[in-house]
C-alpha cells in the first residue's frame, strides 16, 4: 500500500514525490509518457539537449526557489534574448530602445515615448473591445502590426480582432537598451538539461512509465492512500461540467549535421501571419553548445483535441466558469491533491509549480 499515488511524472509530481520520501513516505509515479520530466524534458540528440516540448527557459525572482532547485544541479549563465523575424527584418525583445531605433532611428527614449504616445493618440482607442484595439492602445500601430499581431493571430487561431482585450493587459515596453527578457533576478538553464533535475528528485522512488490513469484508475486507486493528481481536472471527473479549452503545440524537428549555427540565437521568433510556425528553437544555445552540427525545432500553434498534448489553458470567461465547477468538487476531496498547469487549469512557469508544489506538501505533510 502506497501512501501516495503520483500522477504526472513533471515538475510538480517529483516536487512532490521528493519532499514525501524525505519525511519517510512510499510513493508511486506513474506517468502515460515514455519518459519522466513532463514538458521539461529533454532529448538527447546528436549530443545536444533538445527541449523536445518547447523552449523552457528557468528565471525567478524567489532566492528559496533559486537554492532549491540548485541543490540538484548547476546551472549555467544562460540569459533568454529572443529576436524577432518580421518578413526578414529583425528586432528585439522585449520592446526596448534597440527595438524602437531600428523601427523609427530613435536614439533616446524621449524620442520613443513620443513616437509610441503620437500613435496611440492617432488611434484614439478609449475603451478596447478586443485585442487589437487593446494591444494598439498600449504600443502603438507599428509595433503592433509588426510584432504583436501576426504572432498573437498563429498563437490562438483567430483574428486579433475577434479576441478579448483582456488577452493582453499589458505589453513589456523598456526604455533601455537591455535585450534580457525577464526582469527576474535568476535565470539559466540546467547544466545537462533538466532531466538532471527530475532523476535526481525520483532517485529512490518506484516510476512506471507509459501507465494511462485512466485505463487502470480502480486498481492503481485502490493501491495508494491518497493521490496527488496532476492530469486534466475535467478528465478526473469524467468531464462532468463540460470540456475545459487548451491551446497545444507541435513541433517539427530538424537535425541540421552539416550547420554548426542556423540562427544565431536559441530563439527566433517569426511575428508574420504568413509563416506558419510562430518560433525557430535551436537548442545547441541554451547550453553555448560547440557541437559540429546543430538542432533545431520549429513550434506551430495547434487548437487542441484529444490526442494532442494540452499546453496553454484558455482562461477566459466561459472556461473559468466551468473551471470553478471542478475546483469545488476538488475542495471537497480528502484524498486527493490536484496540481500543475492541468490540474489547476493556469499557466504556470517553472518556478511556479514548483512552489506550488511545496505549498501542498507543506500543507499536506508539514515542513
Amino acid at each position: 500500500m502506497y501512501d501516495y499515488l503520483i500522477v504526472g511524472a513533471g515538475l510538480f509530481g517529483s516536487v512532490f514525490a521528493y519532499e514525501a520520501r524525505l519525511r519517510g513516505k512510499h510513493c508511486l509515479v506513474i506517468d502515460k509518457r515514455a519518459h519522466i520530466g513532463g514538458n521539461v524534458y529533454t532529448e538527447p540528440i546528436e549530443g545536444i539537449n533538445v527541449h523536445k516540448y518547447g523552449a523552457h527557459i528557468f528565471h525567478t525572482n524567489s532566492k528559496a526557489i533559486w537554492d532549491y532547485v540548485n541543490q540538484f544541479v548547476e546551472f549555467n549563465r544562460y540569459t533568454n534574448a529572443p529576436v524577432a523575424n518580421y518578413k526578414g527584418e529583425l528586432y528585439n525583445l522585449p520592446f526596448n530602445m534597440n527595438t524602437f531605433n531600428k523601427l523609427w532611428g530613435v536614439i533616446t527614449p524621449d524620442e520613443a515615448k513620443q513616437k509610441i504616445g503620437e500613435q496611440r493618440a492617432e488611434a484614439g482607442v478609449s475603451e478596447p473591445k478586443n485585442l487589437e484595439e487593446q494591444a494598439i492602445s498600449l504600443v502603438g500601430t507599428d509595433i503592433y502590426e509588426k510584432l504583436v499581431k501576426g504572432y498573437t493571430e498563429k498563437q490562438w487561431g483567430r483574428s486579433a480582432r475577434d479576441l478579448p482585450a483582456f488577452i493582453i493587459k499589458r505589453l513589456p515596453v523598456r526604455f533601455t537598451y537591455d535585450n534580457n527578457y525577464f526582469n527576474d533576478q535568476y535565470q539559466g538553464i540546467p547544466k545537462g538539461g533538466y532531466n538532471v533535475i527530475v532523476d535526481k528528485m525520483l532517485e529512490g522512488t518506484e516510476v512506471r512509465l507509459q501507465v494511462d490513469f485512466f485505463e487502470q484508475r480502480e486498481e492503481l486507486v485502490k493501491s495508494a492512500k491518497k493521490i496527488v493528481f496532476t492530469g486534466m481536472i475535467d478528465q478526473y471527473y469524467d468531464y462532468r461540467y463540460g470540456v475545459l479549452e487548451y491551446r497545444s503545440l507541435q513541433f517539427e524537428t530538424k537535425v541540421l549535421s552539416q550547420t554548426d549555427n542556423y540562427q544565431g540565437n536559441a530563439v527566433v521568433n517569426y511575428t508574420d501571419r504568413e509563416t506558419p510556425y510562430t518560433r525557430v528553437i535551436e537548442h545547441k544555445h541554451f547550453e553555448f553548445g560547440t557541437q559540429a552540427g546543430t538542432v533545431i525545432t520549429e513550434e506551430y500553434p495547434a487548437e487542441w483535441k484529444p490526442g494532442l498534448e494540452p499546453y496553454y489553458p484558455i482562461n477566459d470567461e466561459k472556461n473559468n466558469k466551468i473551471y470553478k465547477q471542478y475546483k469545488a468538487l476538488a475542495d471537497q476531496e480528502s484524498d486527493v491533491i490536484f496540481g500543475g498547469r492541468l490540474g489547476g487549469y493556469k499557466y504556470y512557469d517553472m518556478h511556479q509549480v514548483i512552489a506550488e508544489a511545496l505549498t501542498a506538501v507543506e500543507r499536506e505533510l508539514g515542513k
